[in-house]
């Protein structure tokens, strides 16, 4: 039926059921299912290679191995967004995804094991390994765990498929784009069903009202401006999955991420970047990090402070309403620099080149940003992460926020000590570009970027003169 340029297709109902229920609150069967998979296929390998009855250690010193590798192993897949909810159109290949965290996981292994086999010897408990992992056996398991965890998926997404129906399509595009897309997608009918196509936001609006869809696929490059960041905010807050068709231009960009749907490439356009999981392993790096450095960052905390008493006198410490994760605000913690009542007048303006509020004393503390050390402080208790985009004074993302719609996406994650935009650009750097650091950093966060931010700024800092 069509009306109003909107032509619809029967909708399904969501079932409701436990399952899903569950699935919504964060628990996944596959998170059992994987486990099992696991520790059978380690006690399945051992019994291939040396039979029932195992070498040099006791049975239940193995099978305590198998069970703490089996950890590692489901904390690397966690890690790694495995357990997140994948949207069914155009599922990037499961195998590159899996091996990659088992890969991962098994140097983990590796290296736990090492380490604890070295402590034990060292204070005496034992000669032996810890973990009695052979090599081969975690290499096998490596191998025969990454194909059993992707038929295990393959399964899983077959189940939701039966469970939940094919995925309902909301087409958004110009008359051309749209009988391109359905040229193509006619031929995937079994793969995903169009229950509506329109040309423009009123009527995207109007159909995700009317026939709950799954997915929207947005196949004109002009449409771009009228879904971001909204309503693919919204979209996303109803579980709906908002990809964008790209054209040759668009791989210019040096896009890495294409997913197929009816032959056509897409990209999926996200609200938010990092799901929880990855949330959560940054801030066990915050942790470790801080821990780790914690005999450099004190002694040099420590010379700071005696240095700002001397040059800048009481109060030493400035404390200042910022914006944090989920745009929350929080009492950041820093050295002062700028004369007593610098803002006496109450407005909120950033600091300049030769801003005449800074204390002379204090400007090679401020160019080296050792003022920001105390914030540390604020990483401890989970207020600001070693490596984000710079928080900002509520009255300033307000402004922000007006000019520049995407700005509220840098809140993503807690604030960071520094940052891409701090290591490429000034305290003076346009609003407008740090925003464009702050997104690429977001869009290709991993472990590896927050050090070379960390490793970076360092070297940044010691070329500064002011």
């Amino acid at each position: 039926m069509a009306h109003d340029g909107v032509t619809t297709a029967p909708v399904q109902g969501d079932p409701g059921t436990l399952l899903g229920r569950m699935n919504r609150r964060g628990f996944r069967l596959l998170h059992l299912a994987d486990a099992a998979l696991l520790y059978g296929a380690a006690v399945a390998i051992m019994v291939v290679r040396f039979g029932v009855s195992w070498p040099s250690y006791p049975a239940g010193a193995y099978l305590m191995s198998f069970g703490v590798t089996t950890a590692v192993f489901m904390l690397g897949l966690y890690f790694a967004g495995l357990y997140e909810r994948e949207p069914r159109l155009g599922s990037p290949a499961l195998i590159p995804r899996i091996a990659r965290a088992v890969l991962g996981a098994g140097g983990a292994v590796a290296l736990l094991n090492l380490a604890a086999t070295g402590a034990a010897r060292e204070l005496g408990f034992t000669t032996q390994r810890a973990l009695p992992m052979p090599i081969t056996n975690l290499v096998a398991l490596m191998i025969v765990g990454s194909l059993l965890l992707a038929v295990d998926r393959r399964l899983a997404m077959r189940a939701r498929s039966r469970r939940e129906g094919p995925p309902r399509a909301v087409l958004l595009g110009s008359e051309a784009d749209l009988a391109l897309a359905d040229a193509h997608i006619d031929e995937d009918r079994d793969e995903v069903i169009v229950v509506a196509r329109v040309r423009d936001r009123a009527g995207l609006e109007a159909a995700v009202a009317a026939h709950d869809p799954t997915d929207v696929l947005v196949l004109s490059r002009a449409m771009l401006e009228q879904v971001h960041p909204d309503p693919i905010t919204t979209l996303a807050n109803r579980g709906v999955t908002v990809l964008h068709r790209v054209g040759a231009l668009e791989t210019m960009y040096g896009l890495q991420r294409i997913r197929e749907v009816g032959g056509l490439p897409f990209v999926l356009l996200r609200n938010r970047w990092l799901p929880m999981s990855r949330r959560r392993f940054k801030r066990i790096l915050d942790l470790t990090y801080t821990v780790l450095a914690a005999p450099v960052w004190l002694p040099l905390l420590a010379l700071v402070a005696g240095h700002q008493l001397v040059a800048a006198g009481r109060p030493l410490l400035f404390r200042q309403t910022r914006v944090g994760a989920g745009g929350k605000h929080f009492a950041m913690v820093k050295f002062r620099t700028m004369r007593v009542g610098a803002e006496e007048d109450g407005r909120a303006r950033l600091a300049t080149v030769g801003d005449e509020r800074i204390i002379p004393a204090c400007r090679w503390i401020r160019a080296r940003r050792l003022d920001e050390l105390p914030q540390l402080l604020n990483v401890l208790r989970g207020e600001m992460s070693l490596v984000g985009p710079r928080p900002e004074r509520p009255e300033l993302t307000a402004g922000f926020e007006r000019e520049l719609p995407a700005y509220r996406q840098r809140h993503e994650v807690p604030p960071g000590l520094t940052g891409l935009a701090q290591i490429n650009g000034r305290y003076h750097t346009d609003a407008s570009y740090k925003l464009g650091y702050d997104l690429q950093y977001l869009a290709n966060w991993s472990a590896v970027q927050d050090l070379e931010i960390l490793l970076r700024t360092v070297g940044v800092l010691l070329r500064r003169d002011g």
